[in-house]
């Protein structure tokens, strides 16, 4: 056993919880003994009692009682595979120190959930590269939405990037093609979200409901969403190439507002985008069948300001293979699309 001992939280190591800090410091002690030690309030900060769950911040002083010397069971990590590493490599945009960006696949969820094993918060310990640790998810893209993903490479990138969100002081365009064409051919969609009663116990069939603006304050558990739309190029009346900005983040917001203006996206079964029902002269939204049955919805560009050097940095995803052969067949190429349509706005 060791004895008593005070440890100073180092630089990098802030903003985390205690129980976290201490089996990074000391990993051969148990969430339980951690838990017990706060309980009997062994374990302080700064001389004050502490639970598991407080932050700890850079500075602060823990007092830690004597520990064992000898190692907690070491709890084996499921390994990625060569396949899975390498595809997972692959899709690697961008990098630096701070910050990694894939283009995700469609298909591929982005963390753990409804059955699901393979996902990018299990394969990104493939993307550990050079340094030590695990990148950290810093948002997350719907499990058929394809395009550019950010992890956070180091703690306090992921708190620089997640703050930079929260603060709408990051700037993503997402391309889809929908059925019909939005008109106005630059507008907004201001329409609250909901998510409807009685889905999957595990979020599987989770689904929003759209909200009139004048309801959402007395919609319970509605919140407000807005979405900005740009149509770029038509097929007759029949489809449109749409650029959309998110201003807010909500659950499947973005296909849930093209299906509340009539304009559902091509491939999205769960907002209306996989019927052949004739919209007008169009061809519904399978667009006469002659394309992919796959959700066309990509995340298409990300602009952020890197964490450490505060240099503004922007990520382009090409096309996944469905939507880029959509594109071809309706003649269009991925230059046609200036990189932010919204910028003058």
């Amino acid at each position: 056993m060791s004895g008593v001992q005070t440890v100073t939280v180092e630089e990098g190591e802030g903003d985390q919880r205690l129980d976290r800090w201490m089996k990074r410091r000391f990993p051969q002690v148990s969430q339980g003994m951690i838990e017990k030690m706060c309980r009997k309030g062994e374990c302080r900060v700064d001389g004050g009692r502490v639970k598991s769950s407080t932050r700890v911040e850079e500075g602060q002083q823990v007092r830690i009682p004597p520990l064992p010397d000898r190692p907690a069971p070491v709890i084996q990590k499921t390994r990625v595979s060569d396949k899975d590493a390498q595809m997972i490599r692959d899709c690697v945009i961008y990098k630096d120190d701070q910050v990694i960006a894939i283009n995700k696949p469609s298909g591929l969820p982005t963390q753990g959930g409804s059955g699901q094993t393979k996902h990018v918060d299990g394969l990104a310990e493939a993307l550990i590269f050079d340094l030590d640790e695990k990148p950290r998810l810093v948002h997350r893209l719907d499990k058929d939405t394809s395009g550019v993903l950010l992890l956070a490479r180091t703690r306090l990138a992921a708190k620089s990037l997640t703050a930079a969100m929260r603060h709408h002081d990051t700037r993503k365009i997402y391309w889809a093609l929908v059925a019909g064409v939005p008109t106005p051919y630059l507008g907004e969609i201001k329409y609250g979200l909901v998510k409807a009663p009685g889905r999957g116990r595990g979020g599987e069939g989770e689904k929003m409901i759209a909200v009139h603006p004048r309801d959402v304050d007395g919609t319970p558990g509605a919140k407000r969403a807005q979405t900005l739309y740009a149509t770029l190029y038509r097929v007759a009346s029949r489809a449109a190439w749409v650029a959309m900005e998110p201003i807010t983040g909500r659950t499947h917001q973005l296909r849930a507002h093209m299906a509340e203006i009539g304009h559902p996206i091509a491939g999205d079964g769960k907002y209306g985008g996989s019927g052949q029902e004739n919209l007008g002269d169009g061809w519904g939204a399978k667009v006469g069948g002659i394309i992919s049955n796959k959700l066309h919805l990509h995340a298409r560009m990300m602009r952020f300001e890197q964490p450490e050097t505060r240099r503004v940095i922007t990520v382009t995803a090409p096309l996944p293979d469905h939507m880029a052969s959509t594109w071809n067949t309706l003649g269009w190429t991925e230059d046609l699309a200036s990189e932010d349509p919204f910028e003058n706005i």
